[in-house]
């Protein structure tokens, strides 16, 4: 199953889910969010190439295709492969903080359960459309006590301005937001966060935030 509506120029948002009753909750959401162009696809085949057709300006995406298992993993490493900067939004039955941390250091920049109410994938879209993280409270304290390393003490290694920038990135912050709440470039931003992956020994802006979520949770 594949729709889009041609009625703008404005790039899509493409959907990816084998469930009909999805599909049609998401474009609700997305409709009121203002979005007028919805492509969907059902399987990870036909994702991929409306995907790489399309070049959408976002993407919602389950984890499990019937038959196929986790290959909405898979489906996300490839799209962030082919473009670095797309935003990716998990929609998943999945609670299990593995999945969710494999989901995150595959390339999702947010990851919302199906089971919540439709609000929440309303805020979840927006956060990731602006390029911010998003995971419940819930969830990202489960991901962020999975990779917790006793051994592993952020506040002995980084500045105070490196302090000041983790702290945001654990409310969810973008690199931009962070900039303008300490009047300083975005460059500033994302240098800072380069040196501190390397301190803390991550890859990802994704395992650097579960740092930031750890060392808030920590400090109450």
């Amino acid at each position: 199953m594949n729709a889009l509506t041609p009625t703008s120029t404005q790039a899509p948002v493409l959907v990816i889910d084998d469930h009909p009753i999805v599909l049609q909750g998401c474009r609700r959401v997305l409709e009121d969010a203002g979005i007028e162009r919805i492509a969907e696809a059902t399987s990870t085949v036909a994702g991929y190439r409306l995907f790489f057709r399309l070049r959408p300006s976002m993407v919602i995406c389950d984890l499990t295709f019937q038959g196929s298992g986790l290959a909405g993993l898979d489906l996300i490493r490839r799209m962030r492969s082919a473009a670095p900067g797309i935003r990716i939004l998990v929609f998943s039955m999945h609670n299990d903080p593995v999945i969710v941390s494999r989901a995150l250091e595959a390339g999702a920049l947010g990851y919302v359960l199906k089971d919540h109410a439709s609000v929440e994938l309303f805020e979840a879209f927006e956060r990731v459309r602006a390029g911010q993280v998003y995971l419940d409270r819930r969830l990202a304290t489960e991901v962020a006590m999975l990779r917790t390393d006793p051994r592993r003490t952020p506040e002995a290694q980084l500045t105070p301005r490196e302090q000041q920038i983790l702290t945001r990135l654990a409310q969810g912050k973008s690199y931009g937001a962070i900039a303008s709440d300490l009047s300083v470039s975005y460059k500033t931003v994302t240098n800072a966060c380069s040196q501190m992956r390397q301190k803390l020994g991550v890859r990802t802006l994704a395992e650097l935030i579960h740092v930031a979520v750890t060392q808030a949770q920590r400090q109450g």
